[in-house]
């Protein structure tokens, strides 16, 4: 960062050993311990009244602990001045509020106070420091413009700005993001990031969105209760289990096409239908990514779903791991073998009704064909799905088509549309 001079020599280690604080009677945070190695970005996450804030209050001296300390390079920050800890740790607060008309560029300049003598003037280098944190964070522009008169992404980029003057070797970010529109909040997140990648500057910040925690963050802490939940990678910490235990909500997990980290979904707290209670067993036969949806409203609606056979990687599949289906599963661009086929037979004997998603059909899965009509056969309710005709998806030379055909005369039911099959599901239609 050159003369900004945030790398640091030597290792920087913060501790946070068994940290207790209250509100009054309220306990806020009890025995809370980790430790953060020099150049980890490091999220605190967790659900509102957790102790995110206070925890980062309580690691910038802003609030004391009754119990426990926070050791800054093996020091206790308690035997530290206010100066020495500003010389290395800036804090960016939550609320950013800017009541008199300073310019952007004196408000930077306010980062330098630690560094100046009491009755000492900034001098050339502090102008240079102040320069390049303009620069860093996209405010050059903006230098002579009043701060009153910035939007909420301009004001946060500003104050990042005057964090960074400080030369910290720590930057402490309470919820860097709230407020902000989506393109907004990505611009402050890839200036964080880029700060601690290319300048190995040791940030820990509290974020509410755990989408983007995921996607920014090397380690991330949950917090529950004022405790810590579980600390770790985002592949550890965001799970279905863990959100669950903590925020009491149903999500999807899923890798993020792009970057791979895993992303939730809230799954509504709509109630499901009073069916669902009687443990209806759909079992769904798909491929293609012709089944993804089904599977979700299915699952969504409070039935037992099992799925198969499907390829390996196969979006259909994907879906099935996401949503937690039993799935029979099989190698992708490999036919059927007799024991996958013997195992997707056994799911389909488990449940009340069988659906054939509209999936196109080759030598490769026509197996599934054959199951669906021992199902029929032997009285168990099939819906087809019948969206595109069958000759359009047959590429076995006819041969799908009049196992198809076959299938219908043994008394599988064909519908057009989903709503139909939710109808037969749910006993609005008569099956005769």
């Amino acid at each position: 960062m050159g003369s900004l001079g945030v790398v640091s020599v030597g290792k920087v280690q913060l501790e946070i050993e068994g940290i207790s604080f209250s509100y009054g009677a309220e306990p806020i945070l009890d025995q809370v311990s980790f430790t953060v190695p020099t150049g980890q970005l490091l999220g605190i996450i967790g659900p509102n009244g957790s102790g995110k804030s206070t925890l980062l209050r309580t690691i910038s001296r802003t609030l004391k602990p009754y119990l426990g300390k926070v050791l800054f390079e093996s020091r206790d920050m308690t035997t530290m001045s206010s100066l020495e800890i500003a010389r290395q740790m800036a804090v960016v607060p939550q609320e950013n509020q800017y009541d008199f008309p300073f310019t952007v560029e004196e408000i930077v300049m306010m980062g330098r106070t630690p560094h100046l003598g009491r009755f000492q003037r900034e001098g050339p280098r502090d102008r240079r420091i102040v320069e390049e944190a303009l620069r860093i964070t996209n405010c050059a522009h903006l230098a002579r413009k009043p701060v009153t008169e910035l939007s909420g992404g301009e004001r946060q980029r500003v104050t990042i700005a005057r964090a960074l003057a400080q030369e910290p070797r720590i930057l402490l970010l309470d919820e860097p993001t709230a407020h902000l529109d989506i393109n907004h909040q990505t611009e402050i997140l890839n200036i964080v990031r880029r700060l601690n990648r290319d300048f190995n500057l040791t940030v820990i910040m509290v974020l509410h969105d755990l989408n983007l925690a995921s996607e920014y963050c090397d380690q991330l802490l949950l917090l529950k209760d004022g405790r810590i939940f579980q600390i770790g990678t985002p592949e550890e910490i965001i799970t279905r289990e863990n959100i669950a235990a903590v925020y009491g909500s149903e999500v999807l997990v899923r890798p993020h096409p792009l970057h791979g980290r895993p992303q939730i979904t809230l799954i509504s707290q709509k109630p499901v239908p009073a069916r669902s209670k009687k443990n209806i067993r759909v079992h769904v036969v798909g491929g293609g990514g012709m089944a993804a949806t089904l599977m979700g409203e299915l699952v969504y609606a409070g039935y037992q779903v099992t799925a198969g056979v499907l390829n390996i990687g196969d979006s259909d599949w994907e879906q099935a791991r996401t949503l937690g289906i039993p799935t029979v599963e099989a190698p992708p661009f490999s036919p059927l073998t007799e024991e996958t086929h013997r195992r997707n037979l056994q799911l389909i004997q488990q449940a009340q009704w069988v659906i054939l998603a509209p999936i196109p059909f080759g030598e490769g899965n026509l197996k599934n064909l054959l199951a669906l009509q021992e199902a029929a056969a032997r009285g168990q309710r099939v819906i087809v799905i019948d969206r595109v005709p069958i000759e359009k998806r047959d590429y076995t030379g006819g041969r799908a088509e009049k196992e198809y055909r076959r299938l219908l005369a043994l008394g599988a039911l064909k519908v057009g549309k989903r709503e139909e099959i939710y109808r037969l599901l749910e006993g609005e239609v008569s099956l005769h």
